[in-house]
């Protein structure tokens, strides 16, 4: 592929009508938001942003570390302090996922690549606490409310499959809640579901609907906190309330909804999806609405709209092309039957490596037919895919024009926006993905603020027209190259035209068929602006990008 940027062409036509009778946060907003179209920003909670210093080292966390294995001082405050700036506007976000901040074991461990502590926080020791290193439940809700007053949706990561691994500070669950072995294979669903992803990582039964009792050493540690009884007593009436077994399962899935009846957020990431028995997710997906909902009727004034809670499946190596299911070898599983309305797409990276038209008309056709209602979450790095698509970061201006105008939703993983590197010296495996944000840079390196604003400015396009991810892809011509967009939800309606290879300089471009003469254009790109005479706009900018929208 080329490394230099592919001259873009977008012009937009964007109609909208209002039709709402109940009024939100959100009202004044002329863009619809819709999950399908959403662009998600993805980060690791420690390794964002600091906003609390006083929080760097708690529960006596001072062993030495591998390198990138230890907590580096990110926290849920740092994420509100970029919302406060701005970040996120300006870069056209309006969904945030953050790796999960429930309290993780209190001791590291190492798994043959140096000492880690859990700062990436899939290593629960109590579901039912935040981790005091990313901060507390008051910092969570004022979060919340941030994001929301800036449009800004909130997807939290829930793990169900497993509990942290066993140190000498953390002890082990009964072996009615979790299994120690065998190590799964991944050569069948039983070898993929019945087993440990790796050694020492407990694995929860979650095929179990077996009657358990609470671990002492959790009931201990509730009773020293003075939570033990209001604990109890919730679980009580979530247990009566629902008719469960009180099975491993069904205790997370309360755990786990409380954030959202008690905080709003809008959506969870599940973790190792495929690992798990498949109907855990229906009810899980059955309590988070039933959450959801909770919240919504206890504070009305503070809804965004009317769209529902969202789940997206992390079920590893699942790809666009499988459709509706995932093959394990000797049974298919459809998670989108089991509780998600989205998966993780691993096979963007790949079909990132061919041409726009195979990209666009592929993922239109089949999110628009065989995954029609549903959607899937398209990346080009990841915190724990070792393979991205452009390691080295020489393509970060192309990675951001395919990731961000394919269809589906976007996932703009942090420092994707800004080169941050994907090769740090010294480190073991999936630490080389997850250095600390690159601040500094940002700050201060010329060439990094030029691909930051590539990426806002492709961002807030993305943001401002739902088409792009859940419209209909049509290709108008081949040079040039050009296609369309349509985007209908009730009374709104959204319509998008793209061209590409450009030349530099002065552009006359062919709009007639959308944009009637006299019309007057903007260019989001460069901010220039012109009318449309003969059926026809012309736009002389230093860029090889045009975006063109209706001047309001």
């Amino acid at each position: 592929m080329k490394k230099h940027l592919i001259p873009l062409l977008i012009a937009v036509m964007t109609i909208f009508t209002s039709c709402s009778s109940t009024k939100t946060i959100s009202e004044s907003n002329k863009t619809l938001f819709v999950w399908e179209g959403a662009n998600v920003y993805f980060l690791m909670t420690d390794r964002f942003n600091n906003g609390d210093t006083s929080n760097d080292v708690t529960l006596n966390r001072t062993k030495t570390t591998g390198k990138l294995r230890g907590f580096e001082g990110g926290d849920i405050k740092g994420i509100s302090k970029k919302i406060d700036d701005g970040y996120f506007d300006k870069l056209g976000i309006n969904a945030i996922w953050f790796t999960p901040i429930v309290e993780q074991i209190h001791d590291g461990v190492d798994e043959g690549t140096g000492l880690s502590y859990g700062f990436h926080g899939y290593w629960a020791r109590d579901w039912t606490n935040l981790d005091p290193n990313f901060g507390t439940k008051e910092d969570l809700a004022a979060l919340v409310e941030k994001a929301h007053a800036h449009g800004i949706r909130i997807i939290l990561d829930g793990v169900i499959n497993h509990t942290g691994p066993v140190t000498t500070e953390d002890m082990v669950w009964s072996n009615d809640w979790v299994r120690t072995g065998p190590t799964c294979d991944y050569k069948s669903f039983k070898n993929t579901t019945a087993c440990t992803l790796v050694a020492n990582l407990p694995d929860v039964k979650t095929e179990s609907n077996q009657n358990v009792e609470l671990p002492p050493f959790l009931i201990e540690k509730w009773k020293k906190e003075g939570r033990y009884e209001q604990e109890i007593k919730e679980l009580d009436a979530f247990f009566a309330r629902t008719g469960y077994p009180r099975a491993p399962k069904y205790y997370i899935i309360k755990w786990l909804t409380d954030y959202i009846a008690d905080y709003g957020i809008d959506g969870y990431r599940g973790d190792t999806v495929k690992h798990t028995d498949e109907t855990v997710w229906s009810d899980f997906k059955t309590q988070c609405n039933y959450a959801f909902e909770t919240w919504k009727k206890n504070n009305p004034t503070k809804v965004l709209d009317n769209n529902p809670f969202y789940t997206i499946a992390e079920v590893y190596n699942y790809g666009i092309s499988g459709g509706q299911n995932f093959d394990f070898g000797d049974k298919k599983i459809n998670y989108y039957e089991n509780g998600f309305n989205n998966m993780i797409n691993f096979e963007f990276k790949w079909d990132a490596q061919k041409d726009y038209e195979f990209i666009f008309s592929k993922y239109s056709d089949k999110l628009n037919n065989e995954l029609k209602g549903y959607s899937v979450l398209n990346y080009l790095s990841s915190h724990d895919d070792g393979g991205p698509f452009d390691a080295k970061r020489t393509k970060s201006k192309e990675a951001g024009t395919k990731l961000l105008l394919s269809p589906g939703l976007s996932q703009v993983y942090y420092g994707d926006e800004s080169a941050r590197s994907l090769v740090v010296e010294g480190t073991q495996g999936d630490a080389t993905l997850r250095s600390f944000m690159n601040w500094d840079d940002i700050k201060s390196n010329p060439e990094t603020q030029k691909i930051l604003l590539h990426w806002q400015k492709l961002g807030q396009f993305r943001k401002k027209h739902p088409s792009i991810g859940a419209g209909i892809h049509k290709q108008i011509s081949v040079q040039p190259y050009a296609f369309s967009r349509t985007f209908t939800k009730g009374d709104y309606s959204d319509a998008v035209v793209v061209a590409l290879d450009l030349a530099i300089g002065k552009k006359e471009l062919s709009v007639g068929s959308f944009f009637a003469d006299g019309t007057p254009l903007k260019d989001a790109y460069s901010g220039k602006e012109n009318i449309v005479i003969n059926g026809k706009v012309t736009i002389d900018s230093e860029f090889d990008i045009v975006l063109l929208e209706l001047k309001k």
